[in-house]
């Protein structure tokens, strides 16, 4: 996680509604009578005006999660008979998304309980434009960097591999030497696009896998999954941490044999990630076979989504059904834990940031019933940041049994002996060019990496069963005696709690990419 959005780690705990039925009959019993097309005179006409949904609200845009028995047909018409305009449908899940001016469309829908579980409006904004996770701006790499470390290049090395002191604390470095990953794998990036005429990565992009699902509906069009031309680098730079090729040119993914996609989602103008987008993303994934998504992000404008409020409850119920749907058929999801320095696992925390597309209003809030999204949700793999020398990332969130696994993320005060000594994470960023940054969302690609060597390695794993072996052969690593806080001074590390094999800070420990490809 960078740090455009101050992200917190979450990992686990919605659940997830079945599929839509077909039981059309039974749905329409719910709905009200259907009007009349032409309204008589007199007071009748007032009447039929007066049944008119009110439009004088802002355009938001909507998620309806159905139940289980309900048809998208009837919803549908449920939904205009409020006041709404139905954008797409996924009848997969159960989830429709809409858009209506109409301030009593949600409340409206909700009293509807034979059709809908939880609908709830993605934003707090009128609809005109996505949180990242990395911490602090790009630093673009030098002309003299990249020549000291083509200089420091050995046999079998990228020319930018001497500064990746990241790769060579997973055994990334070492794993390549046993094998690259299988073009048969592809990692989803869930993101803000990737620029796949980048030299590094062209030779792995996978342009049939890859789409723009701003606005919740997918796009294929060429060159609809690209940054925006003012837009961030910040999908880009993910891109190349995973799946960077090997082929002489600048710097190594993790998995260099492997495809990458670009799934793009944050909106234009804002990089803010709405629901329906995200939604789209993941459904998007799993329709086309993708195996691994990473999500180096969280979904706006809530930092946590509270099951208590019925908009951030529909939201969680929307994008569980997706993750699940996606894992069902096969995808592993690996996320950011966030750039918060907060312990997730805490009895409370302080939200000063939600809602971010309008006015944020301070809240306490309880992260065991309140969701960072995607990352707490059932089934992804939480991912914390660690800098050089092993330390948790003076900004990485954490938390006992939040956390599954840690990863470099870069951390500047844990320099490293490297010739460009720039404790940052070095990978792609638009325009054929190599930049540094760190966040959570710089360690989250580094766990996809190598979830994607693994699914090479063991093509008929589960996402389970993946999640399994990350964990299980990661290096242990112990809670640490200090770590650097923000300003680069080194503290107790007394916010750090050990159990059942595990720790706040790092999970079951640092990936290791050789054990993968063993």
């Amino acid at each position: 996680m960078d740090q455009l959005g101050s992200r917190a780690p979450k990992k686990r705990s919605r659940a997830l509604a079945v599929p839509v039925g077909l039981a059309l009959t039974a749905s329409l019993a719910f709905l009200p009578a259907v009007q009349a097309s032409a309204a008589p005179l007199g007071s009748a006409a007032d009447a039929a005006a007066a049944s008119k949904p009110d439009t004088s609200g802002p355009k938001l845009s909507y998620v309806a999660n159905l139940n289980a028995y309900a048809s998208v047909k009837a919803a549908t018409k449920a939904i205009e008979r409020a006041g709404g305009t139905v954008v797409t449908a996924y009848e997969q899940i159960g989830v429709v998304v809409a858009h209506s001016q109409n301030p009593d469309f949600a409340k409206q829908l909700r009293a509807q309980r034979g059709l809908f579980v939880s609908v709830g409006a993605t934003r707090t904004a009128p609809m005109s434009a996505v949180q990242t996770t990395d911490e602090g701006t790009t630093q673009q790499l030098s002309p003299a960097d990249a020549a000291k470390a083509a200089a420091a290049a050995q046999e079998g090395q990228e020319p930018l591999e001497p500064n990746q002191w990241d790769l060579r604390t997973i055994k990334a470095d070492e794993a390549h030497k046993i094998n690259d990953g299988s073009p048969n794998v592809t990692v989803g990036i869930i993101d803000t696009g990737v620029d796949d005429t980048h030299p590094d990565l062209a030779p792995n992009f996978s342009k049939s896998q890859s789409a723009n699902c701003v606005g919740g509906v997918a796009d294929t069009t060429e060159g609809a999954w690209r940054p925006y031309a003012d837009g961030s680098d910040h999908g880009t730079h993910v891109a190349g941490t995973i799946g960077a090729a090997r082929n002489g040119i600048g710097v190594s993914g993790v998995a260099p044999g492997v495809k990458i996609a670009a799934i793009k989602v944050s909106e234009p103008g804002t990089s803010l990630f709405y629901t329906e987008a995200v939604v789209c993303g993941f459904m998007f994934a799993a329709e086309k076979g993708i195996e691994v998504t990473n999500n180096s992000y969280y979904v706006d404008p809530w930092l946590f989504n509270c099951k208590s409020d019925d908009d951030q409850k529909a939201l969680v119920e929307a994008i569980g059904r997706a993750t699940k749907y996606a894992e069902r058929k096969g995808t592993l999801h690996v996320a950011s834990a966030g750039n918060s320095n907060q312990d997730l696992a805490a009895d409370s925390l302080v939200d000063e940031t939600s809602p971010n597309d309008t006015t944020p209003v301070p809240r306490t809030i309880d992260p065991r019933v309140c969701l960072d999204l995607p990352t707490q949700l059932p089934g992804v793999v939480t991912v914390s940041a660690t800098g050089d020398k092993g330390l948790r990332s003076y900004y990485s969130s954490y938390g006992l049994g939040v956390v599954d696994v840690a990863a470099p993320g870069g951390d500047k005060w844990q320099v490293p002996n490297t010739p460009d000594a720039n404790g940052r994470v070095l990978s792609t960023v638009p325009g054929g060019l190599y930049g540094y940054k760190q966040g959570t969302s710089m360690a989250a690609p580094h766990v996809a990496g190598v979830a994607a060597l693994l699914k090479s390695a063991h093509p008929s794993a589960t996402p389970a069963q993946l999640q399994a072996m990350l964990k299980a052969q990661s290096t242990k690593a112990s809670c640490p005696t200090q770590i650097y806080d923000a300003a680069g001074t080194l503290i107790d590390a007394t916010t750090c709690t050990s159990k059942w094999g595990q720790t706040g800070y790092y999970g079951y420990g640092v990936i290791d990419a050789l054990k993968a490809v063993k």
